[in-house]
C-alpha cells in the first residue's frame, strides 16, 4: 500500500510539473502574439516586457503573493493572513498518513504551477499598454500586480476566502487569472491614453497594423498549446480512473472551445467586413480557450465547442466596442481576456448544476472592482511620480530604440521611421 500511496504522489507531481511547465510556455505565446501585433520599432520592448516581467512575477510571488494566496487560514474569510517565502515541503510521514487530509502532490509543485498562472495575467497588461508606455513604469506596476493585487482576490477563490465560501466557481482561472489581468490592462489603458493617431476627427479608427502576422500565429498556436496545460494542470490530480477521465475530457474540452472560437470569429468577421480578417481569427480561438477555462470539466465536447464560438463572437464585438469608445487595445487583451472571462465564468452554471448565477455576477463583481480599483492608485501613483508615458517624439521613433537601445529588425528599419 505505501508503495501505491508513493507512486501516485509522484505521478500526481509529476503531472503538476509538467503542465507547469506547458503554462510557462505561454509566456513565449504572449511574447510572440504581442511582438507580431505591434509595429517593428516596438518590438524589442514588447519582448522585454514579456521576458521581465515573468522573472518580477516569479520573484515577487515566491516572496509574497504565494503565501498572501494559500495562507492555509482565515477559511470563508476577506483579508488573507500576509505570509513570506515558501513553507516546508511534505514529509514523507504526512503522505503515507493517508486519507483525505494526506498531501498528494509536492507542495514545491503546487508553488510553480501557481506561480505561472500570475505571470499569465500579467502578460495580459503588457500587450494591451504596448507601444507608449515607458518599460521601467510597466514594470514596477507588475511588483505591485503580481506580488498583491493578484494574491487577494486568488486568496478570494482559490485560497479559500469569501467568494469560495459563497459558492462562486472558476475551474482555472477565467476570473481569477484572465478577467484579473483584464481589469489591471483597463484602469492602465485608460489613463494611458490611445496611441498617437489611433483615433482621429468625428469618431473615426484608423488602424495601425501589426508588423509580423506569421510571428502572431505562432504565438496564438503556442498558447493553444499550453492552454492543455492551464486546464488540464487545474484538475490537479491525474491518478485513478476518475481524475484521469476527467483530465482527458478537460483536453478535450480545451480544444474545442478554441476551434469554435475560431469558427465563429471567421463568420462574423467575413460577415462584418467582407474579408476574412486573421486577427479577429486569432483572437476569436484565445477568446474560445479563456471563455472555456472557467469549467472545462462539465460540458460535453459539443457545449464547449459553442461555450467558446460565443467567446469568438462576442470578442470581434467587443474589439469594435472599444475602439469606438477610443479604448486603444493594440492586441485586443482587453477584450479576448475580460469580455471572454466574463462570458466563461457566466456559462458555468449551463453544464455545473453547483453553479448559481448570483454567486458568478458576485465573483465577476468582486473581481473586477478589486483589480479595477486597486490598479488605478498603483497607476496614478507611477503617473504623478516618475510618469508612464513616453514622449511624443519617442513613440514616433519607437519604443526600441528609446527605451531599449536596439531595433528588432534593423536590416528592415534603417532609414525608415
Amino acid at each position: 500500500m505505501n508503495n501505491l500511496v508513493q507512486l501516485s504522489y509522484a505521478l500526481d507531481t509529476f503531472y503538476f510539473l509538467m503542465c507547469g511547465a506547458l503554462v510557462m510556455w505561454m509566456a513565449a505565446g504572449f511574447a510572440m502574439l504581442e511582438a507580431g501585433l505591434v509595429r517593428s520599432k516596438n518590438t524589442v520592448e514588447i519582448l522585454t516586457k514579456n521576458v521581465v516581467l515573468f522573472a518580477i512575477a516569479c520573484t515577487l510571488y515566491l516572496l509574497c503573493g504565494y503565501q498572501i494566496m494559500y495562507p492555509g487560514t482565515n477559511s470563508g474569510g476577506v483579508i488573507p493572513v500576509l505570509g513570506t517565502l515558501l513553507g516546508a515541503e511534505h514529509s514523507v510521514e504526512a503522505v503515507l498518513a493517508g486519507g483525505d487530509d494526506a498531501p498528494y502532490y509536492s507542495q514545491r509543485s503546487d508553488f510553480f504551477f501557481q506561480v505561472v498562472f500570475v505571470a499569465t495575467a500579467m502578460s495580459i497588461v503588457s500587450g494591451a499598454v504596448a507601444e507608449r508606455m515607458k518599460l521601467w513604469s510597466f514594470l514596477l506596476f507588475a511588483v505591485f500586480m503580481t506580488g498583491f493585487i493578484y494574491p487577494v482576490q486568488g486568496f478570494w477563490k482559490w485560497g479559500g476566502g469569501f467568494l469560495d465560501n459563497h459558492g462562486f466557481l472558476d475551474f482555472a482561472g477565467s476570473g481569477v487569472v484572465h478577467l484579473a489581468g483584464a481589469s489591471a490592462a483597463l484602469a492602465g489603458v485608460l489613463l494611458l491614453g490611445p496611441r498617437k493617431g489611433k483615433y482621429g476627427a468625428k469618431g473615426t479608427v484608423n488602424a495601425i497594423p501589426g508588423s509580423n502576422l506569421p510571428l502572431a500565429t505562432l504565438g496564438t498556436f503556442i498558447l493553444w498549446l499550453g492552454w492543455f496545460g492551464f486546464n488540464g494542470g487545474s484538475q490537479l490530480k491525474l491518478t485513478g480512473v476518475e481524475n484521469a477521465n476527467a483530465v482527458a475530457q478537460i483536453f478535450v474540452n480545451t480544444n474545442a472551445g478554441a476551434a469554435g472560437g475560431v469558427i465563429a470569429a471567421l463568420i462574423i468577421s467575413r460577415l462584418l467586413f467582407g474579408k476574412a480578417d486573421l486577427t479577429m481569427v486569432l483572437n476569436g480561438a484565445l477568446a474560445g480557450l479563456v471563455a472555456i477555462t472557467a469549467e472545462p470539466s462539465t460540458p460535453t465536447a459539443l457545449n464547449a465547442t459553442l461555450i467558446g464560438a460565443l467567446g469568438g463572437l462576442l470578442v470581434v464585438v467587443s474589439i469594435l466596442a472599444l475602439d469606438k469608445w477610443r479604448i486603444d487595445d493594440p492586441v485586443g487583451a482587453i477584450s479576448v481576456h475580460g469580455v471572454g472571462g466574463i462570458w466563461g465564468l457566466l456559462a458555468v452554471p449551463l453544464t455545473n448544476a453547483e453553479a448559481t448565477l448570483s454567486a458568478q455576477l458576485l465573483g465577476i463583481g468582486t473581481i473586477f472592482f478589486w483589480v479595477f480599483l486597486t490598479s488605478v492608485l498603483v497607476w496614478g501613483a507611477i503617473k504623478i511620480t516618475v510618469g508612464i508615458r513616453i514622449s511624443e517624439e519617442e513613440e514616433y521613433v519607437g519604443a526600441d530604440v528609446t527605451e531599449c537601445g536596439v531595433e528588432a529588425y534593423p536590416e528592415f528599419t534603417e532609414g525608415v521611421k
